[in-house]
């Protein structure tokens, strides 16, 4: 019966994901403010919006990594694309990031936020002091970030689109502090938009669950402690990108993230024994 339930709800979910009104015009001359644009999906985000004719400005950590992103967007088509190297960790930074964005592009249409902290999984990261690290880049700088756009994507009827991950939907082992952040992405902006529907704003938010980054360091910072493979970085950027301009308020990728989050309430016990398949419960936490 469970077989049969799981095989309907994915030819419905496959249904779904496949029929959208997605037009890739809609994005030329688009003024995005990406974060985040590293290797994976960060990096291949900047190139899809590139090559569908966006004015970009981006921003990650590293300003060399930045200005080789700068000139292939360039190459790309992207008409206009300004860079700001950021480190999102210190408090005062998300609004100058913004504050950058508007007077490089004159307002905004996109707030893509995708940056993130990580640390290694399977190590003793429950420190308080690392604990706050991680809220600050997954979570705080996200408010600080929504709370400076917000009044030019009001004036633009614009999007925030918020990458995110599984583990802000379906918590797991030794990933405690980083789980917690992601979990506060997603009741803080699920929150934003009923508020911003109830003050009738046409912002639209779309919550992005995305597998295990396309990144040597996600890759590393897992290995020996779960079987997952990693979503690759171009098809994840697209799903990203197709759910940002359709207004869509929720993307899965893999899709069948989707089935695992409503596992997660409707049986548990499934949900556990799914989780448990792509953990190697065997190794112990390093020391």
């Amino acid at each position: 019966m469970k077989v049969l339930l799981l095989t309907g709800l994915g030819a419905l979910f496959f249904a779904y994901y496949w029929d959208d009104n997605f037009d890739p015009a809609s994005l030329q001359g688009a003024r995005v403010l990406l974060t985040g644009v590293s290797a994976g999906v960060g990096e291949e985000l900047a190139y899809h919006y590139a090559r569908l004719g966006s004015h970009l400005v981006l921003t990650a950590h590293t300003e060399a990594f930045l200005q080789q992103v700068v000139g292939n967007c360039r190459k790309l088509g992207a008409p206009k694309v300004f860079y700001i190297a950021a480190d999102m960790a210190s408090p005062e930074v998300p609004e100058r990031v913004v504050q950058f964005a508007l007077d490089k592009l004159g307002g905004l249409d996109y707030l893509v936020l995708n940056h993130l902290g990580a640390s290694p999984a399977g190590t003793r990261v429950r420190s308080s002091q690392s604990t706050r690290w991680l809220m600050q880049v997954n979570f705080l700088s996200y408010v600080q970030l929504t709370s400076s756009a917000l009044p030019s994507l009001t004036d633009s009827k614009g999007s925030l689109v918020v990458v995110s991950s599984l583990l802000g939907r379906v918590p797991t082992s030794f990933s405690s502090p980083y789980s917690a952040a992601k979990f506060a992405l997603d009741s803080f902006f699920s929150s934003l938009r009923r508020e911003l529907d109830v003050q009738e704003v046409n912002v639209a938010i779309t919550m992005c669950v995305l597998g295990l980054r396309d990144r040597a360091s996600a890759a590393e910072g897992v290995r020996g402690i779960t079987s997952v493979k990693a979503a690759p970085g171009p098809k994840a950027a697209l799903a990203v990108i197709r759910g940002g301009a359709t207004r869509a308020s929720g993307v899965f990728y893999p899709w069948r993230f989707h089935l695992l989050c409503l596992l997660r309430s409707w049986m548990p016990h499934s949900r556990a024994w799914f989780v448990r398949q792509e953990l190697n419960i065997t190794t112990p936490p390093a020391a």
